[in-house]
């Protein structure tokens, strides 16, 4: 099959079987012309970045609901959007979807750039998601590659390059099936495909649109694609989270300086991450370890937390500040910290 004609069985199929998403217009309308809403494509775009479909939908509809216009999000005050960004993780996007945001109301009248090269000078903003931007959102003939797509493509040309060496291989093989007319319902529908029928594991050849001219189903490698560089193994990390209830109800929180992991997020205070965990108390009181830690997996380590807590009077902190109780959510925090939340609620709000 030549390329045109894989891209034209691939849209045949999205029109038949593309998912249901909340920022996406469906095939029968994008085919007469209707475009979704550029700051849906570039908010989802950037929640899904690194986190499934699954968990991106309900906080895409907290956010629209709440800011449901680019204008409304720049309005925001930045505490309010990482409180409503907490428990998506990879924290840093919701900085730069702050500033992006910002930067689209300043300096281009509250309209996303419709080139990829014009996205690519906002926050936040790389090579795919800029491609993605301007190929669902405007219609543009990009060449959009996610992880989904590397796959279909690794194995409908059987590439054993690993990833991701093959980065530059796969991408140049995309762009000979990217169509110039319905450019971004083709990557969504490459998207779907990868998520749904030519999946990581089992792939479920028989019914997909390109299973004739899928070289790795043909020599029996399918499953065995894409190969990958092995990863290093992820050190530990170790550290303690003060966790302090005053007797009114105030929490002892800290908000973590905006770069560097879990900026401008809310926390427990504490001293670094390290290879040993280091005592570093908020207040000189009568902390107390609780028998169970706090286990957590980030990006490049793992990380074990011992978790102290104390209720107090009207002691001073050397570093953050009480929180009155109606001010404070444990939905604002972080996974991390909410966790070390959860573990020592009981015995604080018992005491």
């Amino acid at each position: 099959m030549r390329e045109m004609e894989l891209s034209d069985a691939l849209l045949g199929w999205y029109d038949s079987h593309a998912r249901i998403l909340p920022w996406r217009v469906p095939p029968m309308e994008s085919r007469v012309g209707v475009l979704p809403d550029p700051y849906h494509i570039w908010l989802s775009e950037v929640m899904l970045q690194q986190t499934t479909v699954a968990a991106v939908v309900k906080y895409f509809y907290a956010f629209t609901t709440r800011w449901p216009t680019v204008h409304d999000l720049a309005a925001a005050g930045d505490a309010e959007v990482m409180g409503e960004w907490a428990g998506l993780g990879y924290y840093a996007r919701a900085r730069n979807l702050l500033k992006c945001a910002r930067m689209v109301v300043a300096d281009h009248g509250g309209v996303f750039p419709d080139t990829r090269d014009a996205l690519l000078s906002l926050p936040g903003i790389g090579p795919y998601t800029a491609a993605a931007i301007a190929a669902i959102a405007y219609g543009h003939s990009e060449t959009v590659v996610d992880g989904n797509i590397e796959r279909v493509l690794a194995r409908l040309h059987d590439i054993h390059t690993p990833l991701p060496a093959a980065k530059p291989e796969l991408t140049a093989l995309a762009a000979t099936l990217t169509p110039q007319d319905r450019a971004g319902d083709y990557a969504q529908a490459v998207m779907d495909l990868g998520a749904t029928i030519c999946t990581s594991k089992s792939p479920a050849c028989g019914i997909c649109p390109w299973t004739a001219a899928c070289t790795a189903r043909t020599k029996g490698t399918a499953a065995d694609l894409p190969k990958r560089t092995p990863k290093t193994r992820k050190p530990t990390r170790y550290g303690i989270a003060y966790i302090a209830r005053r007797d009114d109800g105030a929490w002892l929180l800290e908000r973590r300086p905006d770069k560097g992991l879990l900026g401008g997020m809310l926390g427990w205070p504490g001293a670094e991450w390290g290879a040993k965990p280091v005592a570093q108390p908020p207040l000189e009181v009568d902390w107390q370890t609780l028998p169970a830690e706090v286990r957590h997996t980030f990006t490049h380590f793992h990380l074990r937390l011992t978790v102290q807590v104390a209720t107090v009077t009207d002691e001073a902190p050397d570093t953050g500040h009480f929180l009155p109780a109606d001010q404070f959510s444990p939905d604002d925090l972080p996974t991390v910290m909410r966790k070390a939340y959860d573990l020592a609620k009981d015995r604080l709000i018992a005491d």
